[in-house]
């Protein structure tokens, strides 16, 4: 476990789609909120882990088209996700009358954006496929050994995400003008655009 932890950290500490959802989460709203994006993220890893417990990331891994899809939905989602926060820097006033289209998972707020920027990333899904095997042993049953390595990942990614938003919170009252709050989600919805197109070129 000792081993596993340091080879995933460096993943872990590099700054991605978490940490640009729990910070935007945090200053746009609270401490809470990013908190619920951090839980969304290693609930993403915990499906990971259990598709790899039962064989079903290896199957997909073994198909191009299959992860060629995932891929793209993920890609697809991370563009969506960062277009509607560039959109929110400025939001225009809608007639009644008119519907607005909402995605099915957006109700889930934050904890939805991290459940589903990590459920639909190819990259947390090879964590379980090309390091966790190099940390099990062929003698014990795979399942019950995942899920130990599955909770080691689980405890440093909300242990570094719970503190990213605490680091954020404390610093909050500084960004707190709406000015700041405006060019926060300009620059949010752009890096979030630039994860989900180099997402589906990669």
């Amino acid at each position: 476990m000792i081993g596993f932890v340091a080879a995933v950290m460096p993943l872990v500490l590099i700054p991605g789609t978490s940490f640009v959802l729990v910070s935007r989460n945090v200053i746009a709203g609270s401490r809470r909120d990013g908190a619920r994006v951090a839980l969304g993220t290693v609930c993403g890893l915990l499906v990971h882990a259990a598709f790899a417990a039962v064989g079903l990331s290896a199957l997909a891994m073994a198909s191009a088209k299959a992860m060629t899809v995932v891929k793209l939905l993920g890609a697809v989602y991370l563009v969506w996700l960062g277009i509607s926060t560039w959109r929110s820097a400025k939001p225009e006033a809608r007639p009644a009358s008119r519907r607005v289209w909402h995605a099915p998972w957006s109700g889930l707020g934050g904890f939805g954006q991290g459940l589903w920027s990590n459920v639909l990333n190819p990259k947390a899904a090879s964590v379980y496929l090309t390091l966790v095997p190099q940390f099990l042993s062929a003698q014990d049953p795979v399942a019950p050994q995942i899920a130990v390595l599955a909770a080691a990942h689980v405890a440093v990614v909300l242990t570094w995400l719970l503190a990213l938003a605490s680091i954020v919170a404390t610093a909050r009252t500084t960004f707190r003008t709406p000015r700041f709050r405006n060019l926060l989600a300009r620059v949010s919805g752009a890096v979030l655009i630039a994860l989900g197109l180099r997402t589906a070129v990669a």
